[in-house]
C-alpha cells in the first residue's frame, strides 16, 4: 500500500481537496496536504523556523550559507539552488511557460503567475499580525514586517547601506559594477532595474496605461503615477535650506538644489555644453539626434518630451485641465494658465522701449512691437 504513493500517473490527476492543486504523484499529493493542517513538524536547528516538509527545510538551509555554486553562463550571477538558477535562465531567453487562463498573460515562473491569480480574485492571503495589512504573496508580507522593527539586514559590502531584503540588495550592487542587465530590444538601450526597462517600452509604443483620475495625466509606470498624485495635494514637506522653497518630492528638491551649485559634471560630447543633472543632458542630446521617440497616437506627431506629448493630446481630447481661481477659464497647460493670471494683476512688466507702453506678458509686448517696425 505504501509503494502505491511513488507511482506517478500520466498526467497531474490527482487534486487536493481543499486548493484543487493537481499533482502527480500521491507522496507529493500527500506532503502538500500537511501544509492545509498548520502542522510544522520540520524545524531549522540555525534559526528555529519550521516547515512542513523535509524538503523545504533542506531548501531553507541553503539561506545560511554563502556558497553559491549554480553559476548563470551569461551574466555570472550565483545561486544556491539548481532550480533558482534554471528560473533565472529565463529573463536571458524571454521564455514565459506560464499563462493567465483569465487575461492570457505570460509568466516566466509558476510562483509569479500563481501570485498575478490573486489580481483577479482581489484575494490578499498573507496578513501582518501588526497592523492588518495584507499583502499578495509572503516575500512582501516578510519585507513589510520589517518596518515594524526597523531591521534592515542585508548589508552592502562596498558602502555599507543596509537593505531590507536581498534582492534589494542585489539591484544596489549594480551600482558599484556599473552593470546594467536588462537590455532594450528595440534601441539597445540598457537598464539597471527591469521596471525601468518596461517603462523605457512604452517609449516606443506610446502606451502609457497608468491614468491620473484628477487630472487625466497619463503615465508609462504605476511608480510614476503614485509620484504624480502628489501633485494635487498642497503638501510640500521636502523645503530647502539655502532659498526655503518646498517641494512635494524628495527628488524634485535634489533636482532644485542643482541651481545652487556651480558644478555641471555631465558634458555633451557634441558641443561641450554641461548639464548640473544627467536627466538634463539625456533631454539635451535628442537635439543633436532629432530623436522624438513619443509618438502621438492621434496623429503620429512625434515628441521629445512626455509632458509635451501629454499637453499635445489634449489638443484632440479637449482636455483642459489647468482653471483659473477667478474667471473659470481653462487651459491646457499650466504655462498658458501663468501667463493668463498676469491679465487679472495690474503688474505690467514688458516695456516697450520705442513709445514706453507698458504690458502683462512678453507674447503682448511682442504684438505691439510690430505695430512699429510695419511687420
Amino acid at each position: 500500500m505504501e509503494t502505491d504513493l511513488c507511482v506517478a500517473t500520466d498526467k497531474k490527476s490527482l487534486e487536493c481537496d481543499v486548493c484543487h492543486k493537481l499533482f502527480s504523484h500521491k507522496a507529493t499529493l500527500k506532503v502538500h496536504m500537511v501544509s492545509h493542517t498548520g502542522i510544522r513538524p520540520y524545524i531549522c536547528d540555525i534559526c528555529g523556523k519550521k516547515f512542513a516538509s523535509q524538503s523545504s527545510l533542506c531548501s531553507h538551509k541553503h539561506s545560511h550559507t554563502d556558497k553559491r555554486p549554480y553559476n548563470c553562463g551569461i551574466c555570472n550571477r550565483s545561486f544556491r539552488r539548481s532550480s533558482s538558477l534554471k528560473e533565472h535562465m529565463f529573463t536571458h531567453t524571454g521564455e514565459k511557460p506560464h499563462k493567465c487562463d483569465v487575461c492570457n498573460k505570460l509568466f516566466a515562473h509558476k510562483g509569479h503567475l500563481n501570485i498575478h491569480m490573486f489580481t483577479h480574485t482581489g484575494e490578499k492571503p498573507h496578513r501582518c499580525d501588526v497592523c492588518g495589512k495584507c499583502f499578495l504573496d509572503k516575500a512582501n508580507l516578510r519585507r513589510h514586517m520589517f518596518t515594524h522593527i526597523g531591521e534592515k539586514p542585508y548589508k552592502c559590502n562596498v558602502c555599507n547601506k543596509s537593505f531590507v531584503c536581498r534582492g534589494q540588495l542585489n539591484k544596489h550592487m549594480f551600482i558599484h559594477t556599473g552593470e546594467k542587465p536588462f537590455k532594450c530590444d528595440v534601441c539597445d538601450k540598457c537598464f539597471l532595474y527591469k521596471a525601468d526597462m518596461r517603462g523605457h517600452m512604452y517609449t516606443h509604443t506610446g502606451e502609457a496605461p497608468y491614468k491620473c483620475d484628477v487630472c487625466n495625466a497619463s503615465f508609462a509606470l504605476m511608480s510614476r503615477l503614485k509620484l504624480h498624485l502628489k501633485i494635487h495635494t498642497d503638501i510640500k514637506p521636502h523645503k530647502c535650506e539655502v532659498c526655503n522653497m518646498s517641494f512635494i518630492l524628495k527628488g524634485s528638491l535634489i533636482q532644485h538644489m542643482c541651481i545652487h551649485s556651480t558644478e555641471k559634471p555631465y558634458n555633451c560630447d557634441t558641443c561641450c555644453k554641461s548639464f548640473a543633472r544627467k536627466s538634463d543632458l539625456n533631454r539635451h542630446l535628442r537635439i543633436h539626434t532629432h530623436e522624438k521617440p513619443l509618438k502621438c497616437s492621434f496623429c503620429s506627431k512625434s515628441f521629445k518630451r512626455r509632458d509635451s506629448l501629454n499637453n499635445h493630446l489634449r489638443t484632440h481630447t479637449g482636455e483642459k485641465p489647468h482653471k483659473c481661481d477667478m474667471c473659470d477659464m481653462s487651459f491646457i497647460t499650466k504655462c498658458n494658465l501663468k501667463v493668463h493670471m498676469l491679465t487679472h494683476s495690474s503688474e505690467k512688466s514688458y516695456k516697450c522701449e520705442i513709445c514706453c507702453k507698458l504690458f502683462g506678458t512678453k507674447g503682448r509686448l511682442n504684438i505691439h512691437m510690430r505695430t512699429h517696425t510695419a511687420e
